[in-house]
């Protein structure tokens, strides 16, 4: 899944035709709820702090062999020929594919593969493949890349594209208007997903049915997307993924090992694993692009801004880089905006979509950029913010947003940190020795509306349990439990008490977990599920107390009457009543998009130290005050946001990926040299939910999280820098030599 077809799905745009909310779709207006909002421990935290919760890498199967891929050394090469005879003569070995043809395209490309009874042997067979390769020239600094006489990375085509172009207004005609013009540009480099769990599959065959075990963040895509590769027919796929490690993107759709699994078992007749090394998950799964962006900003002595622009160049090797103009475009009041943003090729595998693909470069720059014109104006940077303040799409100039929670989010995120503690210019900073301190702010802005057309089943048993399916995925941030939480909600009941299946792709259809999808569309369509059964318990209940069903309540584990309270009827009577399994189909309805902008909000807020000797940075305190509508579980929401805030911070601070520039290979595909923040980088975090219900998007009022909490947490981080120094970085990862760099920029000014 690329760039473009993620940022669809984000927008709820790749969903099946949406049906109209069913009648008993309704309640997104009561506000007594005993579970929904509250904090309630995760249904399968036993299991996963046990040990007892199989993970993809935990399958075992009888007769299991272990595949292993080879991969190219060069960043491009001809495959001359492929000579798999050797690997195949090795005892243990069962099978063996060709998997190049032609030319490879950047280091880590697959060549071929093998089938083993071990990994030793496995191991051993790769060493035995025998490829002739030609080198060819190639590029893999995506700076060069742009120079018209650089190898072409795509043959026949130039390796600078056009990515995106967007206008509105007359931008020049806003800088005539402006009193104050500032043009900046920033960097972002190339970030690694890098999950704690690897990527791996394991592929079985029984009679012409494949069944695929996947670490993946969708089901049903990796169903139909092995059918296409595979010929056959989707019917005859099945995909399970019961948990896992994090993906933050990179999981979103059919990878090539997937495939090599399945022809592998296909070829064998046995059970085949595959498991990508930690090396393979920096090269060949993809990553985060880079982003060079050059703003230009008019905005009058009042703050009133005049004219935005945005030129970018996006770098995402073989695939296309990310959009970041989503920021620019609709967070600000501003009627003259334009966007030009190209994509630079280079040879080096694609990159994915990873945590808010685009945003959070984007909100790197543009709210870096309003940072720097509230320093030119003299004025407070929240203020400037709210003087831009927008309650439609498009820079005011759109669609109106269905809510906006987002001036909530200025007003208890600025409270929470302590806002008026900031340095009223940037470097006013108190010395503490060597060490600096300031506090920074900054918007997100995502799309979380959820995916029409999802699908839920109830089904309640007649001794009184209650089984939820969906074919959605947990991918780590409590699925399960916030539909236990929907379930028990509606039907009065423990979260405990109701059963939960998913990662199944023969369960019920459901989206990628990515682009903070999940929540917003799968607990719908639980509610619309359960609300059904309520209906029908309640007409059983009343036949029961000899009542009409318009006169039953329910709660406490029985149903009661509304005009005689000492009237009850026990919910086990009730179920024993439906006499068989009774199953009550959910669907998440649709919104009216054409209406209304359906997006999320937040405000970030840190507070940081940066030694001035040294250059290193200590992120104090993190504040995030988010806007996702009704927050369904606390305790998980809680989770999300020390998540991204966390991913941010490692961003701001630590990650980049580093390439040798000589082979195309890369530098730190470790653990070790690629630096990811640890707890001991951790500062105290604290997450706020202004809680805005949605009651025109769907039955709960609830919007996704998983991007918002990560949007503008670097974003912050940065402009914390910029308040303590008095000097921006503008490039991240900020690192100490970055830092020193700007350090003696401002002392040449000086």
């Amino acid at each position: 899944m690329d760039h473009r077809d993620y940022m669809d799905e984000a927008r709820g745009l790749n969903a099946p035709a949406p049906q109209a909310a069913p009648a008993a779709a309704t309640g997104a207006e009561k506000e007594d709820f005993k579970h929904i909002g509250k904090g309630t421990n995760r249904v399968d935290g036993r299991e996963i702090v046990t040990g007892r919760a199989r993970f993809t890498q935990d399958i075992k199967l009888r007769g299991m062999l272990i595949g292993k891929i080879l991969r190219s050394p060069h960043a491009c090469a001809e495959v001359v020929s492929v000579d798999l005879r050797p690997a195949q003569a090795l005892p243990g070995v069962l099978a063996a594919l060709k998997l190049a043809e032609g030319k490879v395209r950047y280091a880590g490309q697959q060549v071929a593969a093998v089938a083993a009874v071990d990994e030793r042997t496995a191991e051993k067979a790769l060493a035995l493949v025998k490829v002739e390769y030609r080198p060819l020239p190639f590029v893999v600094d995506w700076q060069r890349a742009r120079d018209p006489n650089a190898p072409q990375v795509r043959d026949g085509k130039p390796n600078l594209d056009k990515l995106n172009d967007y206008s509105r207004g007359d931008v020049e005609k806003g800088f005539r208007e402006a009193d104050v013009v500032l043009q900046r540009t920033y960097r972002t480099g190339f970030e690694i997903h890098h999950p704690t769990e690897t990527h791996a599959s394991v592929a079985e065959w029984e009679a012409g049915q494949l069944t695929v075990y996947d670490s993946t963040q969708a089901v049903h895509g990796v169903r139909d997307g092995l059918a296409r590769a595979l010929g056959i027919p989707a019917a005859n796929v099945t995909v399970i993924k019961k948990y896992m490690g994090g993906g933050f993107g990179c999981k979103l759709g059919l990878n090539e090992h997937t495939v090599v699994a399945a022809r592998l078992a296909r070829e064998t007749g046995r059970p085949v694993k595959i498991v990508l090394s930690r090396r393979d998950n920096a090269v060949c799964v993809g990553y985060r692009p880079s982003s060079l962006q050059t703003y230009k900003a008019g905005v009058k002595k009042d703050g009133t801004l005049t004219a935005l622009s945005l030129v970018n160049y996006a770098s995402g090797g073989l695939g296309a880089g990310d959009s970041c103009a989503e920021p620019v475009v609709d967070v600000y009041k501003c009627p003259n905006c334009k966007v030009e943003e190209h994509t630079v090729y280079t040879n080096t595998g694609a990159s994915r979509a990873m945590r808010a693909p685009g945003h959070t470069q984007g909100a790197l720059g543009l709210e870096s950029l309003m940072d720097e014109l509230a320093a030119a104006l003299g004025m407070d940077p929240l203020e400037l913010r709210r003087k831009n303040y927008s309650t439609r799409s498009r820079g005011d100039t759109g669609l109106p947003y269905s809510t906006k929670g987002l001036d909530r989010c200025y007003e208890a995120g600025a409270k929470a940190i302590g806002w008026e503690r900031r340095n009223a210019e940037p470097g006013a900073a108190a010395a503490n020795g060597p060490w600096r301190r300031g506090l920074g702010m900054a918007t997100s802005i995502w799309f979380g509306a959820g995916t029409p057309g999802t699908l839920a089943d109830l089904v309640l048993y007649p001794d009184g349990s209650v089984e939820i399916v969906c074919g959605t995925q947990d991918i780590g941030t409590g699925t399960r439990t916030h539909m236990a939480v929907v379930a028990a909600e509606t039907l009065g009941l423990e979260p405990k008490d109701v059963t939960v299946k998913l990662g199944n792709s023969d369960y019920p259809w459901a989206p990628i977990s990515g682009g903070s999808l999940t929540t917003p569309s799968v607990a719908p369509a639980v509610r619309d599920a359960a609300l059904k059964a309520l209906e029908q318990l309640k007409q059983v209940a009343a036949q029961l107390l000899k009542a009409e069903p318009a006169d039953v309540v329910m709660g406490d584990r029985k149903f009661a009457l509304k005009s005689d309270s000492d009237k009850t009827v026990p919910f086990a009577d009730v179920y024993r009543a439906l006499r068989r399994e009774t199953v009550f189909h959910g669907e998440r309805a649709g919104h009216p998009g054409n209406e209304y902008a359906f997006n999320t909000f937040g405000a970030h807020f840190a507070e940081v130290e940066v030694n001035v000797e040294t250059g290193n940075i200590r992120v104090l305190k993190f504040v995030a005050a988010q806007d996702s509508g009704r927050i369904i579980n606390k305790l998980t929401a809680e989770s999300q946001v020390h998540g991204g805030l966390m991913q941010g911070l490692s961003a701001a601070l630590f990650e980049e990926r580093v390439l040798d520039d000589a082979t195309g290979n890369p530098a730190n595909a470790n653990l070790g040299d690629y630096k990811i923040a640890t707890m001991a980088d951790a500062p105290e975090i604290t997450p706020l939910f202004v809680d805005v219900v949605d009651e025109r998007l769907n039955n709960l009022g609830t919007k996704g999280l998983g991007e918002p909490a990560r949007v503008a947490a670097s974003a912050a981080v940065a402009n914390a820098v910029f308040n303590a120094l008095g000097v921006p970085v503008r490039e991240i990862p900020m690192t100490p030599p970055r830092v020193l760099e700007a350090l003696r920029r401002k002392e040449a000014r000086s």
